[in-house]
């Protein structure tokens, strides 16, 4: 019984962590180093630039600037009689 050896791949250490890195892989597993941001150290990469979507809000001050989660009492009341009264006239009309 003959074994078959797999190729190698080929690595190269990560200039942030030293951690192998795969030649091709799109970021270092230890760390998150990347090419774009050239295998930079975290201090390096900077996340405060990061452009955020609008409406986005830091966690503590979310629930003090959101709507209520649910909805009134009045509005279900009020989609309820326009969804009776279509279905009226649908009924009134098939009849007719």
């Amino acid at each position: 019984m003959t074994t078959k050896k797999t190729p190698t791949r080929e690595k190269f250490a990560c200039q942030h962590c030293g951690a192998d890195v795969f030649v091709g892989s799109a970021v270092c597993r230890e760390c998150g180093s990347d090419a774009s941001t050239g295998w930079q150290s975290a201090e390096e990469i900077d996340y405060q630039g990061l452009d955020l979507p609008d409406g986005w809000r830091e966690p503590d001050t979310a629930s003090e600037q959101l709507p209520p989660a649910h909805t009134p009492a009045w509005v279900r009341l009020v989609a309820l009689l326009f969804v009776v009264a279509f279905l009226v006239v649908l009924v009134g009309l098939r009849f007719a």
